[in-house]
């Protein structure tokens, strides 16, 4: 009976042994994917637009707060306790008022975020369904992406798949920076290694 079971056990090993060997992985960088293509430069540029004239916009309006109440210090022992409350709140009302404007433009979910959406998500769908497409092609497992926050300790350019997206997509690859192994010391990967600190390890492919 004992000789059943382990024979029975040594075939389910080799079975998941096979199945493991028959996976594939690769890894692609999407912050490289989108520094070459051409729409996500112009998209980021019409974001720093906006975001300067609106920021240009907010300092304007605080720059008359501060008008309006060195102007209200300075004149303030000649007028009546009313003339100050109006005075008052006038001033908190435009400080209200920009904090407001402030929120709408740059707060969480405001016309900055929406716009980033627009512009940048179609980008981003475009990349994410080119490389679903090469993975059901080519019969890829797993394919990380090297600029998340998985963290890659080494990772061999050949199994690198960027330049293959970029060109599915119909852009011209651009020039990556030089990949070199991190030594882990201790079983734990050192702080910042690696140019950008976020190396991630890609496991090779297995036939």
């Amino acid at each position: 009976m004992k000789r059943v079971i382990l024979a029975a056990f040594v075939m389910l090993a080799t079975i998941a042994s096979t199945v493991s060997v028959a996976q594939k992985y690769a890894y692609v960088d999407t912050q490289y994917i989108l520094d070459n293509i051409s729409e996500y430069k112009a998209a980021l540029q019409q974001l720093d637009q906006l975001s300067v004239n609106w920021q240009k916009e907010i300092e304007a309006k605080y720059a008359n707060i501060d008008k309006l109440y060195k102007d209200y210090q300075a004149e303030q022992i000649l007028l009546t306790d009313d003339m100050k409350k109006k005075r008052e709140a006038e001033i908190t009302a435009k400080e209200k008022e920009v904090k407001e404007f402030q929120k709408q433009k740059f707060g969480y979910e405001g016309e900055l975020f929406k716009k980033k959406q627009e512009l940048i998500k179609p980008i981003q769908d475009k990349i994410y369904n080119a490389v679903k497409k090469m993975a059901t092609d080519q019969s890829y497992a797993v394919i990380f992406d090297k600029s998340s926050d998985l963290i890659m300790l080494y990772a061999n350019p050949k199994y690198d798949k960027s330049d293959e997206i970029l060109t599915s997509l119909g852009y011209k690859s651009g020039t990556k920076t030089n990949e070199t192994k991190t030594p882990v010391q201790g079983g734990v990967p050192p702080k910042n290694s690696g140019s950008t600190g976020s190396d991630r390890d890609a496991t090779d492919d297995k036939k």
